[in-house]
């Protein structure tokens, strides 16, 4: 059998393996014990065999863990333990009630799409867990009805190293996946989690997001920015096409980017994705960005043949001329975006350098306040 080059297995989400767990514990419940492994089909209409690592069941409830295995992605959440423990509702037929239990987060703010002190289940794992649970447990849920509790050991810990506490998810992770698969590296995860934060700013009602490219850049704004509410600011990673559009598509009038030279400079030059694997640095935009704030030709020239941006900040530094150059490549960013999405919201850029330090912050000529 060919062996799967590094950093291309896929691996499951908390959802479907939440799915997972419930249907072994009900299969158990049903039938006296929880078997070693179980089938379970996933959102996107695949069917899965899924190891289960402990189980057990007496009759009026049973438990049932499956470890997540995230393949090649590097989650946070890989190896945690998706829990499920679940009970007969004898007085509610035809019933399954879905809980979250320790180390499930529990949602405290409105805009996820997810009710306000419930469980951070989100509703595409929420539909699953239950058509797999009601698949092994139709007959039976004639006569009454399941309880089905999801838990993660410590849940709590993990989220710490995720946004939840931004989108107001406190206690623990988020039960997550609209396919059930974790792609490697995962760049759809990732773009989701963008997405939503922006909805989220939308739904509180807030009319200013601030975008940043990293933990970096986003410490700096929190730092410039101390009045605005945790969920206006989002980090965008190299995702700004698909942060702007949902920015659009909620109607929020204000947007403020942070960040450095290398990013700031692929978006200037007219990137919508601005990972360091596509595009490289447009060094002769900063070349051209130099001389027209006064530096010599033989800098200039040294710029457009060096391939890093950081480069350009350096010698610009040293003349003496970093702030022009910089509140000029703010306007060439606020230029392009503009070119781009014209008239749809007012756009500020705030830029630091690699200690997180301000040096020029540039706004839209419609930008006020």
């Amino acid at each position: 059998m060919e062996k799967k080059p590094k950093g291309t297995r896929k691996g499951f989400t908390t959802g479907a393996c939440s799915a997972a767990a419930a249907r072994a514990a009900v299969l158990g419940l049903i039938q006296g014990s929880v078997p070693d492994v179980v089938e379970c089909d996933l959102p996107n209409g695949e069917r899965v065999r899924f190891s289960v690592s402990e189980g057990q069941s007496d009759g009026s409830s049973a438990h049932a863990v499956v470890i997540k295995d995230a393949g090649d992605d590097p989650d946070v959440t890989d190896k945690a333990a998706l829990t499920a423990d679940v009970r007969w509702l004898p007085d509610f037929p035809g019933t399954v009630h879905l809980k979250g239990g320790a180390g499930v987060g529990t949602v405290t703010m409105p805009g996820l799409g997810l009710e306000v002190g419930g469980p951070a289940i989100n509703p595409v794992p929420r539909r699953n867990i239950e058509a797999n649970v009601r698949q092994v447990a139709q007959a039976v849920l004639e006569r009454q009805g399941l309880e089905v509790c999801i838990s993660v050991p410590g849940g709590e810990i993990l989220a710490k190293r995720t946004l939840n506490s931004r989108l107001g998810i406190v206690g623990g992770i988020s039960i997550l996946g609209t396919t059930g698969i974790v792609h490697p590296y995962s760049t759809a995860a990732f773009r989701a989690s963008v997405i939503q934060g922006i909805e989220v700013a939308a739904n509180q009602g807030q009319d200013t997001v601030v975008l940043t490219t990293g933990g970096r850049t986003e410490k700096f704004v929190m730092g410039v920015l101390p009045h605005l509410a945790p969920a206006c600011f989002v980090q965008m990673g190299d995702f700004l096409k698909y942060a702007l559009d949902t920015v659009v598509k909620c109607g929020i009038a204000r947007v403020i980017i942070g960040g450095m030279v290398g990013k700031l400079t692929k978006i200037a030059q007219g990137e919508t994705i601005t990972h360091a694997h596509r595009n490289p640095v447009d060094t002769d935009l900063l070349a051209e960005i130099a001389g027209s704030v006064g530096a010599s030709a033989e800098v200039c020239s040294a710029i457009r043949q060096s391939e890093m941006a950081r480069y350009a900040s350096e010698r610009m530094e040293e003349l003496g001329l970093i702030t022009e150059f910089y509140e000029a490549l703010g306007k060439r960013v606020i230029q392009t975006l503009y070119g781009r999405y014209p008239g749809k919201f007012a756009l500020q850029v705030l830029m630091c350098d690699f200690d997180g330090h301000q040096l020029a912050q540039v706004s839209g000529g419609d930008w006020h306040g």
